[in-house]
């Protein structure tokens, strides 16, 4: 298969998707922080939400959207979560949905609904609903690049790409954008995320495509150990490609979708690590040689998120034993005598215990802003990577004032 990365690609890069960007001034204002995505044939719809039991209303009110696989479009704003709101906060996640159907010609069922910002605040709804028209009144391609922007909070950057893949001979384009960068941990960690592709395929196909996806990248991210209330991923396809359709695991093409929507989810996964609030370095935790995928990627995952590695991540101390320590309590069945661990090109672990190494060299090793870890288990064939960052005072300076 081969995978071509279409650059400076936005959600708008496939066929017959439209969107739109507002300063609604939900929690600040001169800042794009509301947008609209959307196809004006209707695409088959799928979701992947929170599993914190503590869910926002547009989670729920998304949940119930889903519930018959086809979708026009997402309507999302940043700087207000709408969660622990009540009744008050359905029935404004309700109006989003209705209002953005209206502006764009239909029901308010066909509109899914994502918001991300401060738990326990109300929407200021006629801010919003303005903000929803203004969007409306915009649509087009050219503002793929906007909408990344509107959904982001505290993310330096906005996390968005594209790709073309052959399906059945015909080209189908697939394109992301996320935003996330604190309160990630695995249980669906993009904080939010969105896929759009002109690929025909069903909503049930679609619907397996996405849950996989997500457990293999998102899942697989961690910067502080905090789930939100509020992570939702959502995927739509309209299946302006004409290629044929995609309805069962073994269709030609299939394989080569799912690949890309894989490699869009890992590529914004690995953005979102490296944007971590306050981070100075990426972490990749890779765990080969385990007897099953769940070893594999229970131990990457703890591994990543550990604070005593991401504290010796920030400080350049090659401190391996934090590593191995938090293999050992991660759940994963492993035999400890058999490990191998390496830093990078350097080996800090054989058959489970500790080797003499190169202080210096290490040091020098951990002043790039790029980290791998390497842990090999000899248990089996199965193997993960989890990725984060490190931990750093500008993370507490940010979560010390985030509502202010």
């Amino acid at each position: 298969m081969s995978i071509q990365i279409l650059s400076g690609g936005t959600i708008t890069a496939p066929k017959g998707f439209l969107a739109g960007a507002a300063q609604a001034a939900i929690k600040k204002p001169g800042r794009y922080d509301l947008t609209l995505i959307y196809s004006p044939g209707l695409c088959s719809a799928a979701g992947v939400f929170t599993r914190n039991k503590v869910q926002a209303a547009p989670v729920l009110i998304s949940k119930a959207h889903l519930a018959g696989g086809q979708s026009h479009g997402v309507v999302v704003n940043s700087g207000c979560a709408n969660a622990c709101t009540g009744a008050q906060g359905d029935q404004d996640a309700l109006q989003m949905a209705a209002a953005a159907g209206k502006a764009l010609g239909c029901p308010a069922e066909q509109i899914l609904v994502a918001s991300t910002g401060v738990i326990g605040a109300y929407m200021p709804m006629e801010r919003v609903l303005k903000g929803i028209q203004d969007a409306a009144a915009q649509m087009s391609a050219d503002c793929g690049a906007l909408a990344a922007q509107a959904i982001m909070t505290t993310d330096t950057v906005p996390k968005e790409v594209a790709v073309q893949v052959l399906v059945g001979g015909t080209p189908v384009t697939v394109a992301a954008m996320a935003k996330g960068s604190g309160m990630i941990h695995p249980d669906m960690a993009t904080m939010l995320g969105f896929i759009t592709t002109d690929a025909a395929i069903t909503p049930a196909l679609l619907q397996t495509t996405l849950s996989r996806a997500a457990d293999a990248t998102f899942n697989m991210v961690t910067v502080d150990g905090d789930t939100s209330t509020n992570d939702s991923l959502f995927a739509l396809a309209n299946g302006e490609a004409k290629n044929p359709l995609l309805a069962q695991e073994w269709d030609a093409g299939y394989g080569d979708f799912a690949e890309a929507v894989v490699y869009v989810c890992r590529t914004l996964a690995k953005m979102i690590a490296k944007d971590g609030e306050g981070a100075t370095k990426f972490l990749a935790v890779r765990v080969e040689g385990a007897a099953t995928l769940d070893d594999a990627r229970r131990a990457a995952k703890t591994i990543a998120g550990s604070s005593l590695v991401k504290a010796a991540i920030y400080g350049k101390d090659a401190n391996w034993g934090r590593m191995i320590c938090a293999l050992g309590y991660s759940g994963a069945q492993f035999d400890p005598m058999k490990v191998d661990m390496f830093l990078g090109p350097i080996q800090m672990m054989a058959q489970g215990s500790g080797l003499i190494f190169d202080e210096a060299a290490a040091k020098k090793y951990f002043e790039q802003d790029e980290i791998q870890a390497v842990i090999q288990l000899h248990d089996g064939d199965c193997s993960a990577e989890a990725w984060g960052c490190d931990l750093t005072h500008e993370y507490v300076t940010i979560n010390a004032d985030y509502r202010s």
